[in-house]
This record gives C-alpha cells, structure tokens and sequence, in this order.
C-alpha cells in the first residue's frame, strides 16, 4: 500500500483561499452510477481477501457483475500463479478502436489482517455511520477498486470506445509481496497487461484536511525498499571471563556509525516539481528552501532534511529496525544480528547501497545477507503533457485545486511496471483526510460523500487518458 507515506506540511493563507475555492460542491455520478459503486464496494468489504484466505471469492464477484453489465467472457480473464491457486487475478478488458498500447489500471483486491476484537464493527463488513463507511480495505483499496469497476461498467453502458483498450488488473498479494500478482503477471502474462501508460488508485494523494479539500498529488515515482541482514559471529563462552572480542559488541559499533551517517542528497525531477508547488503553503526560510530545492539547491535540501519527513524524500535511507544476539545470559554471545532496511531513491541501486553499507559498518568479518531484495522503480517523468491531462480533469471537479507531482516513500504494484519500462502514475480518486488516516487501522473507514464524487473523477480520468492523442 501506498497511499500516503509521507506527512504534509501546514497551509499558508494561500493554500486556505485555494481549499476554500476547491471545497464547492463537486459534480457527482448520476445516482444509479453511484449506487452502483457502493454496492460493489458494499461486496467487496464483506469479503475476506487477505492473504490467508485469498481472492477467488472477490474476483468471482467483480466478474459476476462485469457479465451482468455485458462484458463478453473472452474479455474477462481468471488466472492464478498455480502454486498459490487461492490468489486469482482478473483482468478486465474495455476494447478500443485504436492501435496505441492499452490503457492499464492495477487494483490490488488483498488487505492486510484485521482482528474484529479491536475494531468497534465488523471489519470484513460494511457499515454506513454518520458519514463514513466503515470496513477493512475501504482505505486501502476496496473503495478504489469499486470506483474503476463502476467507471468501467458505466463506460460499457455508454457504449464509449476509446482510443486504446482500457485494461483493468484486479490482483492478489499487494501487501504480502506481489508474487502471485502484479509482479507475476508482469513475468508470466506480460501479454495479458502489456500497456503504454498505467495509473494505480493506490498511489498518490487526494489531500482532505480541517474540513477542506488541501491539493491533488500525482505519485511518479516511489522509492523501493531492500531489507538486509548484518551479522557478527565469535567463539563465545562464559561471562565470567569476558573478553573484548564481543559479537555483540561488535555489531553495535557499526550500527552506531550507521545513526550518524548520511547517504548523499539526490534531487529527482518529482522531488524538485513537488517542492516548487508546496513552497506555497509555507511561509519564511521554509518556503525560501522549498523554492530553492525547485531549482535543485541541494544546501537548501540539506536544510529542509532536518525534518525527517524531508530527509525521506530527498535521500536514500537505512535504518536499523530489528535486533537478535546471544543464546544464554551467562554465556558469551556467539552472534549478534541486526535487520537494516533500507527506502531507495529511484536513482540508486541495491548494490550500491550494500556497497555504502559495508563501507559505513567498515568491519571486513561481518556477514551480509539481503533478506528481501529491492525491486528497481524508476521515476516516471512528470512530463507537461501528463500533468496537463490531470490539471484538466481535477479542475473539472474542483477548479483552483493546486496539483503536484509527489514520491511515495512507501512502494506499491507500480514498482512491476515502472520496472518493465510502462510509465505508471498514481490515481487515487478517494480524497484522505490527512489527521484521520486509517488505512492498515483499526476501524478503517472513508467518507460517504468523498466515495461517491471519488466515482465521478475515476470516470473522467479513465475517459481522459483513454482518449485518442493522450500521453
């Protein structure tokens, strides 16, 4: 998942007028298209997807309801990686009339667990209560899903022939790995999904925040994680005759040096285009550092990266997050092993992050492992005429709206793609309230009305970038 992996900072008077124009009553789905989603929505949520129980019972739902819509069954494909038969795929095809490459969109189906102990309703159920919809998923993604499965159904009521096939991927194993999903899709039935543009609703922001609409954020790029093993080994014995080589002691002073030590400021064209827009709603040396980051200052980087929410987005990390060491308390420890996982910037690599590791650590008899390797994701260009089409169709909802490109420090599917040379961007349509953020929570919920206009702009957009002449 990643919606929002990042804290955004407070508005400025400016970002307020902006909101204040953005928070009109937006246009909504007629409402049959909008009963339409909910119901889907409504289905989805009561279904356990995650990935112990799988997603056979979700894709048989949405594929139920595609055929009652009158989607030929050749253009609505169940398949699954044989070794994990209970995470199935659906793939969804809209014909075009055109011969650009198809129009992909990814919408993993699978959440992550939810004890209905801890929730104050049932999490694998919908519930409508002042204003929210309650259930596990409808953050992250099921309310998404729902929206593109109406846009669609919507679409093929209209009898709309777009420009290119429109592709949809509804898939297993997001929030486990993306083996029996996007990722094998990609190995496996790259024919099935091979496309010219993907937009994922399960990356980039719609920002809700005090009551107002705040700004629009298109992901374009994401950084990818590696996660590492350092381990130190000595002969060990009784703690009663200590000695200085210590295995424990060993590794402590390499994962001190590691606290202290910075990986080099990169500045990526999203990073400088999401900074040259935010300096808005700042004020002071803030605002003055942003615009300066805009025009690739790495100084005024290294300033705004005493926030670690900024140090996020303009550097590579790594960061200690488990220890393991001895096997008795009167004994020697005869290993000691951290776990390091590391956020990688589109332009670095996992090899050279191991490299900068052991240079860092600098203790030639530790031993390295990687536990779970990174998946390379490129930035996809924030090009003008991309960011035209979301410009346009934001503000055929909610004029004045300010639209930015932005990194997720998190990952998500678009990873697979982006590493198979398909530009992929982000299309979240379900605006976050930004200080009630719920998603992998307890009693994850989204607001009523947000869904049912999020419906509206899933369609245009869909109908937009599916359009002849569109990036």
């Amino acid at each position: 998942m990643s919606k929002v992996t990042m804290r955004w900072w407070g508005f400025g008077l400016l970002a307020l007028c902006t909101a204040a124009l953005a928070a009109a009553k937006s246009p909504s789905s007629s409402p049959a298209d909008a009963a339409t989603a909910k119901a889907i929505l409504s289905e989805l949520l009561a279904i356990d997807t995650t990935y112990e129980k799988g997603t056979v019972a979700a894709v048989a739902a949405l594929r139920s309801r595609f055929l009652a819509a009158g989607f030929p069954p050749t253009d609505l494909v169940v398949l699954a990686n044989p070794a994990k038969p209970s995470q199935s795929n659906l793939i969804v095809t809209l014909k075009g009339h055109g011969t650009g490459k198809p129009l992909l969109y990814l919408c993993h189906l699978d959440v992550v667990a939810a004890r209905a102990a801890d929730w104050t309703f049932p999490p694998f159920a919908a519930t409508e209560k002042d204003g929210f919809i309650y259930g596990r998923g409808s953050s992250d993604m099921k309310g998404e899903d729902a929206n593109v499965a109406a846009a669609l159904i919507r679409l093929r009521r209209e009898a709309y022939k777009p420009a290119r096939d429109i592709i949809v991927a509804f898939t297993p194993d997001e929030e486990s790995g993306g083996s029996e999903g996007v990722g094998w899709l990609v190995n496996v039935h790259r024919d099935l999904i091979d496309a010219g543009l993907v937009l994922n609703p399960d990356g980039g922001t719609g920002a809700f925040r005090g009551g107002r609409r705040a700004f629009y954020g298109v992901q374009t790029s994401e950084k990818s994680y590696v996660t590492f093993a350092v381990e130190a080994t000595d002969r060990g014995g009784h703690s009663s005759e200590p000695r200085s080589d210590n295995a424990i002691y060993e590794l402590a002073v390499g994962l001190q040096r590691l606290s202290a030590h910075k990986f080099p400021i990169r500045l990526t064209d999203t990073v400088r285009a999401f900074y040259a827009r935010q300096a808005q709603f700042e004020t002071g040396s803030r605002q003055a550092d942003m615009r300066a980051v805009g025009n690739g200052d790495v100084n005024a980087a290294e300033r705004l990266a005493a926030d670690p929410t900024d140090n996020a987005q303009v550097r590579t990390t790594c960061v200690a997050t488990m220890l393991e060491a001895g096997h008795a308390e009167n004994a020697l420890p005869q290993r000691a092993q951290a776990t390091i996982q590391c956020r990688l910037l589109p332009v670095d690599t996992q090899q050279h992050t191991q490299a900068t590791l052991e240079q860092v650590f600098a203790d030639p008899a530790l031993k390295w492992t990687v536990t779970r390797a990174a998946t390379p994701s490129p930035e996809s260009p924030p090009t003008a005429a991309l960011m035209a089409v979301y410009d346009r169709v934001v503000h055929s909802m909610w004029p004045g709206l300010t639209v930015m490109p932005s990194m997720d420090a998190g990952a998500s599917d678009s990873k697979y793609t982006r590493a198979a040379g398909i530009p992929s961007y982000g299309a979240a349509s379900i605006f976050i309230d930004l200080e009630d953020m719920r998603a992998h929570g307890q009693d994850e919920r989204i607001r009523s009305n947000l869904f049912e206009e999020a419906g509206e702009f899933t369609y245009r957009l869909m109908k937009a970038f599916s359009a002849a002449g569109m990036p």
